[in-house]
């Protein structure tokens, strides 16, 4: 009787290389190996037993259709669920650019709604007036005419080519040059404000050789803080300088110091391993009789050697990447705090440097920086109180060249003391080889 094998049955070939040789009395039908039959048989029995058999049930039996989805998947993936889609987003708005398609028939060409339209001149003809216009041109019928008059010069005529003056060059460079475009463009005052500050400013009371004392007490006030704020920030930038210095030389420090110990000799160490102490005492002297050393005791202390070796190299590859990460961190920290500081020193020149006690702006105009403006204040026990022993403070033309330079006028410039040479080659005339017998 053949077997009856379900697909979910194993499709491997019969294991027949167990089997021995059919020649002898063993080759008998009793010993042929069923186990595979009678596997087949017990799982088809199983099936039957649990519903029936798996190849012949219907494909509803054993298959759902999902039509609902997991409820628990916009819980577990909130951020790819409670988006929506583009096109529900789409069709969702109602103020769309393009209209709805309507579902009523639409007029034909031929239909009429009865209302008559409106009637347009039409512009694409001549009308009377200019066709009769057009016809007295042609006709020689001309609004207005034209006398013709004899010409007093003859027009093809040679006329004479001015005579050129003699000595006078004529310089033709200066016809190709251009204006530049920033010519007819209004000048950008540097002021942060943007607003454009008078060519002589007015100064304020403080100024003045004989000044009321409440203006005279708010400037002197005013420039006394000016010069303990640069003097702390002075002191400042003096304190983080140490600091750096300090900080580069302890970490050299600490990195000599780490090189010296992962240089030590292994032999400079303790190591009881060849009868050393550890407190560096004397050996004992022993009345017994030392032992020679076999390969295993020679081997053994080698491979003590060899750990003790990786363990150092370790410890100082550790020692330098420690080293390393605080190099970078204290470097990090050193860059910010000169950046910073040079934030404020730039903050501080410009203030300094503004007109009329306006700050400027970060960007000059030029790569060199305004020329500061001069203190003019005269301390109380230098004022006078005659005009005779009175001396002038400020200068007028360094007063004037700023003012230029602030109004965005001119860019600054640095006075050039020696004017840049052409490079010159001395060599020796071989003349005195030329000679003739």
């Amino acid at each position: 009787m053949p077997a009856i094998h379900p697909r979910t049955a194993s499709t491997e070939a019969p294991a027949t290389y167990n089997q021995p040789s059919r020649k002898g009395k063993k080759a008998w039908r009793k010993n042929v190996d069923i186990t595979e039959v009678t596997k087949g048989l017990e799982e088809l029995n199983d099936e039957i037993i649990k519903g029936g058999v798996i190849a012949e049930r219907p494909s509803d039996e054993l298959f759902t259709l999902d039509t609902v989805g997991d409820a628990s998947i916009p819980n577990r993936f909130p951020q790819h669920t409670s988006k929506p889609l583009k096109a529900d987003e789409i069709i969702s708005t109602r103020n769309s650019a393009v209209a709805a398609v309507p579902m009523r028939k639409r007029p034909g060409d031929k239909t009429s709604d009865g209302i008559i339209p409106t009637k347009r001149t039409r512009r694409e003809y001549v009308t009377v007036k200019e066709l009769s216009r057009l016809r007295k041109v042609a006709d020689g019928h001309h609004e207005s005419t034209v006398e013709i008059a004899d010409a007093s010069y003859d027009p093809w005529a040679v006329a004479p080519e001015p005579a050129a003056v003699v000595g006078v060059v004529k310089d033709i460079r200066d016809e190709k040059k251009k204006a530049p475009k920033s010519l007819s463009q209004q000048p950008l005052s540097l002021l942060a404000s943007g607003k454009n500050i008078p060519a002589v400013p007015r100064p304020a009371g403080g100024h003045s050789y004989n000044p009321k004392f409440e203006d005279y007490e708010a400037r002197y006030t005013d420039e006394c803080n000016k010069a303990v704020e640069a003097e702390k920030k002075r002191l400042a930038e003096e304190e983080a300088d140490r600091i750096k210095a300090e900080a580069v030389a302890r970490s050299a420090a600490e990195a000599e110091a780490a090189e010296a110990r992962a240089e030590l000799s292994e032999w400079e160490e303790d190591s009881e391993w060849e009868g050393f102490q550890s407190d560096g005492e004397e050996l004992r002297q022993t009345a017994k009789k030392q032992k020679r050393k076999t390969k295993a005791d020679r081997n053994r202390i080698q491979r003590r050697k060899d750990e003790e070796r990786r363990l150092k190299h370790e410890a100082k590859t550790k020692l330098r990447k420690e080293q390393l990460e605080q190099i970078k961190q204290i470097a990090q920290e050193v860059a910010e705090r000169d950046q910073a500081l040079a934030l404020a020193k730039a903050e501080e020149s410009d203030s300094s440097m503004a007109s009329n006690d306006e700050a400027l702006r970060r960007k000059k105009l030029g790569k060199l920086k305004l020329p500061d403006k001069d203190l003019e204040l005269v301390l109380p026990d230098e004022l006078q109180d005659s005009l005779r022993l009175l001396k002038p403070e400020g200068n007028l033309l360094k007063d004037r060249y700023r003012s230029l330079l602030v109004r965005g006028r001119m860019e600054s410039r640095r006075r050039i003391p020696f004017k840049k040479q052409a490079k010159t080659t001395i060599t020796e005339k071989w003349s005195y080889k030329d000679f003739r017998i």
